[in-house]
């Protein structure tokens, strides 16, 4: 059986709720990333910040990356998926909420994260196929 284990990205980084867009910003370019989790006082998961949240939902709207806060974005219930998940309950989890990138947590903290690059090295054709027309279809 194929895990979420096996087929994440090891080593995720996270950043905590109180960081401004600009510092996740700087992060994200040093880690060349286009996401990070974001944890709350309680290193709990409270989301995700991407890069394109950081430029359609504070730039965009003519508001200062370095005033806001990380927190400030986080929105909704963050979705992850336990490390020992077979890979047909990440692509149940990822299809279903029609996400691109998913968190991966093992004894209660962050291990890793599952993107479109890592299901494209371990899936087949097929299953690809399935993802690409779940995520990017819009109902």
């Amino acid at each position: 059986m194929t895990t979420a284990k096996d087929i994440m990205h090891p080593g995720a980084r996270w950043i905590s709720w109180y960081e401004t867009l600009d510092r996740a910003a700087q992060v994200m370019r040093d880690l060349n990333v286009g996401a990070l989790p974001i944890i709350d006082e309680d290193e709990r998961l409270c989301g995700i910040i991407t890069d394109r949240d950081i430029v359609v939902g504070c730039i965009a709207l003519g508001h200062d990356p370095s005033q806001m806060t990380c927190g400030e974005m986080a929105q909704g219930t963050p979705r992850w998926i336990d490390a020992d998940s077979d890979v047909s309950q990440v692509l149940d989890e990822m299809t279903g909420h029609q996400i691109k990138r998913l968190p991966v947590i093992e004894n209660k903290r962050l291990v890793g994260m599952i993107s479109e690059a890592d299901l494209a090295q371990h899936l087949t054709d097929e299953q690809m196929q399935s993802f690409c027309t779940s995520v990017y279809t819009t109902s």
